[in-house]
Protein backbone atom coordinates (compact mmCIF):
# COMPACT_ATOMS: atom_id res chain seq x y z
CA UNK A 1 0.00 0.00 0.00
CA UNK A 2 1.30 3.46 -0.96
CA UNK A 3 0.93 6.35 0.87
CA UNK A 4 -0.90 9.43 -0.24
CA UNK A 5 1.88 12.05 -1.43
CA UNK A 6 -0.13 14.88 -3.16
CA UNK A 7 0.44 18.06 -1.30
CA UNK A 8 -1.46 20.16 -3.60
CA UNK A 9 -3.82 22.77 -1.56
CA UNK A 10 -7.25 22.96 -1.27
CA UNK A 11 -9.67 25.84 -0.95
CA UNK A 12 -10.27 25.22 2.72
CA UNK A 13 -7.71 26.45 4.34
CA UNK A 14 -5.78 24.50 7.16
CA UNK A 15 -8.07 22.87 9.65
CA UNK A 16 -5.99 20.32 12.12
CA UNK A 17 -9.32 18.21 12.89
CA UNK A 18 -12.72 18.12 10.42
CA UNK A 19 -15.20 17.15 12.01
CA UNK A 20 -17.02 14.05 11.16
CA UNK A 21 -20.84 13.11 11.46
CA UNK A 22 -21.41 9.56 11.40
CA UNK A 23 -25.36 8.49 11.23
CA UNK A 24 -26.77 5.78 13.26
CA UNK A 25 -30.57 4.59 14.48
CA UNK A 26 -32.92 2.22 13.23
CA UNK A 27 -30.97 -1.01 11.87
CA UNK A 28 -27.55 0.72 11.20
CA UNK A 29 -24.71 -0.98 12.82
CA UNK A 30 -21.51 -0.12 12.19
CA UNK A 31 -21.09 3.54 13.52
CA UNK A 32 -19.19 2.43 16.39
CA UNK A 33 -16.10 1.07 14.11
CA UNK A 34 -16.45 4.17 11.33
CA UNK A 35 -16.44 6.58 14.43
CA UNK A 36 -13.45 4.92 15.97
CA UNK A 37 -11.45 4.45 11.90
CA UNK A 38 -12.27 8.39 11.39
CA UNK A 39 -10.95 9.28 14.82
CA UNK A 40 -7.57 7.24 14.49
CA UNK A 41 -7.51 9.24 11.21
CA UNK A 42 -7.14 11.71 13.20
CA UNK A 43 -10.91 13.13 12.43
CA UNK A 44 -13.63 14.48 15.30
CA UNK A 45 -16.36 12.30 15.00
CA UNK A 46 -19.50 12.27 16.57
CA UNK A 47 -22.06 9.30 16.19
CA UNK A 48 -25.67 11.19 15.49
CA UNK A 49 -28.60 9.36 15.33
CA UNK A 50 -30.91 10.26 12.52
CA UNK A 51 -34.05 11.66 14.03
CA UNK A 52 -31.29 14.40 15.39
CA UNK A 53 -30.97 15.52 12.04
CA UNK A 54 -34.47 14.99 10.41
CA UNK A 55 -36.41 15.74 14.05
CA UNK A 56 -34.36 17.41 16.35
CA UNK A 57 -36.28 20.20 17.35
CA UNK A 58 -38.86 17.60 18.13
CA UNK A 59 -36.49 15.36 20.41
CA UNK A 60 -34.57 18.03 21.66
CA UNK A 61 -31.68 16.66 20.37
CA UNK A 62 -30.72 18.63 17.62
CA UNK A 63 -27.74 18.34 15.29
CA UNK A 64 -26.73 20.02 12.12
CA UNK A 65 -25.10 18.31 9.21
CA UNK A 66 -23.73 22.33 8.26
CA UNK A 67 -21.34 21.80 11.61
CA UNK A 68 -19.35 19.11 9.96
CA UNK A 69 -17.48 18.47 7.17
CA UNK A 70 -17.29 14.75 6.64
CA UNK A 71 -20.71 12.57 6.15
CA UNK A 72 -20.34 8.79 6.94
CA UNK A 73 -23.41 6.66 5.31
CA UNK A 74 -22.98 3.73 7.31
CA UNK A 75 -23.44 0.21 6.83
CA UNK A 76 -25.99 -1.91 8.44
CA UNK A 77 -29.39 -3.08 7.72
CA UNK A 78 -31.22 0.04 7.88
CA UNK A 79 -35.05 -0.32 8.52
CA UNK A 80 -34.40 -4.14 8.39
CA UNK A 81 -34.38 -3.69 3.96
CA UNK A 82 -37.59 -4.74 4.43
CA UNK A 83 -38.86 -2.82 1.36
CA UNK A 84 -35.13 -3.13 -0.34
CA UNK A 85 -31.92 -2.53 1.01
CA UNK A 86 -31.47 1.26 1.50
CA UNK A 87 -34.80 2.17 -0.11
CA UNK A 88 -36.00 3.37 3.49
CA UNK A 89 -33.21 5.18 4.82
CA UNK A 90 -32.48 6.81 1.25
CA UNK A 91 -36.41 8.17 1.51
CA UNK A 92 -36.11 9.06 5.42
CA UNK A 93 -32.76 11.33 4.44
CA UNK A 94 -34.28 12.69 0.90
CA UNK A 95 -37.41 13.89 1.86
CA UNK A 96 -36.49 15.66 5.61
CA UNK A 97 -32.92 17.25 4.63
CA UNK A 98 -32.30 16.19 0.60
CA UNK A 99 -31.16 20.04 0.50
CA UNK A 100 -29.26 20.13 3.46
CA UNK A 101 -27.47 16.99 1.82
CA UNK A 102 -26.81 18.86 -1.30
CA UNK A 103 -25.70 22.14 0.17
CA UNK A 104 -23.27 20.13 2.04
CA UNK A 105 -21.63 18.72 -1.10
CA UNK A 106 -21.94 22.03 -2.64
CA UNK A 107 -19.77 23.74 -0.22
CA UNK A 108 -16.95 21.00 -0.76
CA UNK A 109 -17.27 18.90 2.05
CA UNK A 110 -16.79 15.10 1.99
CA UNK A 111 -19.18 12.18 1.69
CA UNK A 112 -18.37 8.59 1.94
CA UNK A 113 -21.25 5.70 1.93
CA UNK A 114 -20.15 2.22 2.81
CA UNK A 115 -22.53 -1.10 2.29
CA UNK A 116 -25.73 0.17 2.99
CA UNK A 117 -25.13 3.72 3.19
CA UNK A 118 -23.38 3.00 -0.54
CA UNK A 119 -27.44 1.20 -1.08
CA UNK A 120 -29.06 4.61 0.21
CA UNK A 121 -26.88 7.04 -1.71
CA UNK A 122 -27.57 5.56 -5.33
CA UNK A 123 -31.51 5.45 -4.00
CA UNK A 124 -31.45 9.24 -3.14
CA UNK A 125 -28.99 9.47 -6.64
CA UNK A 126 -26.19 11.22 -5.11
CA UNK A 127 -23.96 8.88 -6.75
CA UNK A 128 -22.95 8.62 -9.47
CA UNK A 129 -23.11 12.57 -9.59
CA UNK A 130 -22.67 13.35 -12.93
CA UNK A 131 -22.01 17.14 -13.97
CA UNK A 132 -23.20 17.86 -10.57
CA UNK A 133 -26.51 15.92 -10.81
CA UNK A 134 -27.34 14.70 -7.14
CA UNK A 135 -31.37 14.54 -7.86
CA UNK A 136 -31.29 11.39 -10.70
CA UNK A 137 -30.96 7.70 -9.48
CA UNK A 138 -29.22 6.13 -12.42
CA UNK A 139 -27.38 3.14 -10.46
CA UNK A 140 -28.51 0.39 -8.31
CA UNK A 141 -27.48 -2.27 -6.03
CA UNK A 142 -29.31 -5.50 -6.72
CA UNK A 143 -29.40 -8.98 -5.25
CA UNK A 144 -26.09 -10.99 -5.66
CA UNK A 145 -25.91 -13.57 -9.02
CA UNK A 146 -24.89 -16.21 -6.00
CA UNK A 147 -28.34 -15.72 -4.72
CA UNK A 148 -26.97 -15.32 -1.06
CA UNK A 149 -25.66 -13.23 1.67
CA UNK A 150 -21.87 -12.68 0.87
CA UNK A 151 -19.76 -12.49 4.30
CA UNK A 152 -15.75 -12.74 3.01
CA UNK A 153 -12.96 -10.55 2.01
CA UNK A 154 -12.08 -9.37 -1.27
CA UNK A 155 -9.47 -7.48 -3.23
CA UNK A 156 -9.81 -4.28 -4.73
CA UNK A 157 -8.20 -3.15 -7.54
CA UNK A 158 -8.34 0.93 -7.18
CA UNK A 159 -8.30 3.34 -10.27
CA UNK A 160 -5.63 5.72 -10.57
CA UNK A 161 -7.31 7.66 -12.42
CA UNK A 162 -10.20 8.04 -10.52
CA UNK A 163 -10.54 12.17 -8.85
CA UNK A 164 -11.67 9.98 -5.38
CA UNK A 165 -10.56 11.60 -2.84
CA UNK A 166 -10.95 8.63 -0.42
CA UNK A 167 -8.16 6.66 -2.21
CA UNK A 168 -5.66 8.72 -3.26
CA UNK A 169 -2.22 7.43 -3.24
CA UNK A 170 -3.75 3.78 -3.14
CA UNK A 171 -3.15 0.85 -5.94
CA UNK A 172 -4.85 -2.44 -3.93
CA UNK A 173 -6.87 -3.02 -0.73
CA UNK A 174 -8.20 -6.27 1.06
CA UNK A 175 -11.74 -5.36 2.62
CA UNK A 176 -14.54 -7.24 3.94
CA UNK A 177 -18.03 -7.57 2.56
CA UNK A 178 -21.42 -8.30 3.76
CA UNK A 179 -23.99 -8.11 1.98
CA UNK A 180 -27.06 -9.60 -0.08
CA UNK A 181 -27.80 -6.93 -2.34
CA UNK A 182 -24.38 -5.75 -3.82
CA UNK A 183 -24.34 -6.33 -7.42
CA UNK A 184 -23.50 -3.05 -9.19
CA UNK A 185 -25.69 -2.39 -12.22
CA UNK A 186 -26.75 0.46 -14.55
CA UNK A 187 -27.75 0.35 -18.02
CA UNK A 188 -24.59 0.11 -20.51
CA UNK A 189 -24.63 4.30 -21.35
CA UNK A 190 -24.30 4.77 -17.78
CA UNK A 191 -21.78 1.93 -17.14
CA UNK A 192 -19.86 3.60 -20.57
CA UNK A 193 -20.42 7.53 -18.13
CA UNK A 194 -18.71 5.65 -15.47
CA UNK A 195 -15.56 4.14 -17.47
CA UNK A 196 -15.05 7.40 -20.04
CA UNK A 197 -14.88 10.13 -17.01
CA UNK A 198 -13.18 8.07 -14.52
CA UNK A 199 -16.03 7.69 -11.56
CA UNK A 200 -15.05 4.02 -11.19
CA UNK A 201 -12.64 3.90 -7.78
CA UNK A 202 -12.28 0.71 -6.97
CA UNK A 203 -13.31 -2.57 -8.90
CA UNK A 204 -13.11 -6.57 -7.61
CA UNK A 205 -9.62 -8.43 -8.28
CA UNK A 206 -7.93 -11.81 -7.76
CA UNK A 207 -5.20 -12.27 -5.49
CA UNK A 208 -2.87 -11.19 -7.62
CA UNK A 209 -4.28 -7.76 -7.99
CA UNK A 210 -5.42 -8.83 -11.62
CA UNK A 211 -9.43 -8.08 -12.39
CA UNK A 212 -12.07 -10.56 -11.16
CA UNK A 213 -13.15 -10.65 -14.60
CA UNK A 214 -16.96 -11.48 -13.21
CA UNK A 215 -15.69 -14.41 -11.67
CA UNK A 216 -17.33 -15.48 -8.63
CA UNK A 217 -15.83 -15.11 -5.90
CA UNK A 218 -13.29 -12.66 -6.71
CA UNK A 219 -16.76 -10.71 -7.92
CA UNK A 220 -18.42 -12.17 -5.02
CA UNK A 221 -21.84 -10.57 -6.16
CA UNK A 222 -21.54 -10.45 -10.23
CA UNK A 223 -21.53 -6.84 -10.45
CA UNK A 224 -20.83 -5.36 -13.54
CA UNK A 225 -17.22 -4.27 -14.58
CA UNK A 226 -16.34 -5.68 -11.30
CA UNK A 227 -17.57 -2.38 -10.05
CA UNK A 228 -17.11 -2.28 -6.01
CA UNK A 229 -17.18 1.62 -5.52
CA UNK A 230 -17.72 4.42 -7.28
CA UNK A 231 -17.61 8.49 -6.80
CA UNK A 232 -18.94 11.47 -8.28
CA UNK A 233 -17.59 14.01 -10.93
CA UNK A 234 -15.67 16.14 -8.30
CA UNK A 235 -14.20 13.30 -6.25
CA UNK A 236 -15.59 14.16 -2.78
CA UNK A 237 -18.13 11.61 -2.64
CA UNK A 238 -17.50 8.03 -2.71
CA UNK A 239 -19.50 4.82 -2.29
CA UNK A 240 -18.16 1.65 -2.02
CA UNK A 241 -19.97 -1.99 -0.86
CA UNK A 242 -16.70 -3.36 1.11
CA UNK A 243 -16.15 -2.34 4.60
CA UNK A 244 -12.96 -0.23 5.35
CA UNK A 245 -13.87 0.54 8.68
CA UNK A 246 -13.39 -2.96 9.35
CA UNK A 247 -10.16 -3.51 8.92
CA UNK A 248 -8.69 -1.04 11.24
CA UNK A 249 -6.32 -2.88 12.64
CA UNK A 250 -3.97 -5.94 10.65
CA UNK A 251 -5.39 -8.11 13.53
CA UNK A 252 -8.88 -8.19 11.80
CA UNK A 253 -7.31 -9.94 8.68
CA UNK A 254 -8.49 -13.42 9.14
CA UNK A 255 -4.76 -14.34 8.48
CA UNK A 256 -3.15 -12.48 10.77
CA UNK A 257 -1.58 -15.08 12.74
CA UNK A 258 0.36 -15.84 8.98
CA UNK A 259 1.13 -12.04 8.53
CA UNK A 260 2.51 -12.00 11.93
CA UNK A 261 4.96 -15.31 11.12
CA UNK A 262 5.91 -13.52 7.96
CA UNK A 263 6.53 -10.25 9.22
CA UNK A 264 8.87 -12.13 12.35
CA UNK A 265 10.59 -14.47 9.80
CA UNK A 266 11.13 -10.93 7.52
CA UNK A 267 12.22 -9.02 10.70
CA UNK A 268 9.74 -6.68 9.82
CA UNK A 269 8.00 -4.54 11.81
CA UNK A 270 4.29 -5.01 12.70
CA UNK A 271 1.87 -3.21 10.90
CA UNK A 272 0.16 -0.48 13.58
CA UNK A 273 -2.92 -0.46 11.58
CA UNK A 274 -5.30 -2.09 8.84
CA UNK A 275 -5.20 -0.71 5.20
CA UNK A 276 -8.63 0.52 5.29
CA UNK A 277 -7.98 3.51 7.48
CA UNK A 278 -5.66 4.98 5.22
CA UNK A 279 -9.18 5.75 3.05
CA UNK A 280 -10.48 7.66 6.06
CA UNK A 281 -7.15 9.48 6.81
CA UNK A 282 -7.05 10.62 2.99
CA UNK A 283 -10.11 12.27 3.79
CA UNK A 284 -8.97 13.69 6.92
CA UNK A 285 -5.69 14.95 5.23
CA UNK A 286 -7.75 16.46 2.12
CA UNK A 287 -9.34 19.05 4.59
CA UNK A 288 -5.49 20.05 6.19
CA UNK A 289 -4.10 20.48 2.36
Amino acid sequence: MQKNNDNSSSSFGTRSAPKALVLTGFGLNCDWETTYALELAGAEAHRVHINQLVMGEEIGEIARLEDYQIFAFIGGFSWGDDHGAGVIFATKLLYNIGEDILRFIEEGNLVIGICNGYQAMVNVGLLPGFDGDYRSRTVALIGNDCGNFRDQWVHLEVEKASPCVFTRGLEHLELPVRHGEGKFYAEESVIKDLEEKNQVVVRYADSEGNSANGSYPDNPNGSMNDIAGICDSTGRVFGLMPHPEAYSHWTNHPNWTGLKERYRRGGEPYPQEGYGIQIFRNAVEYFRQ
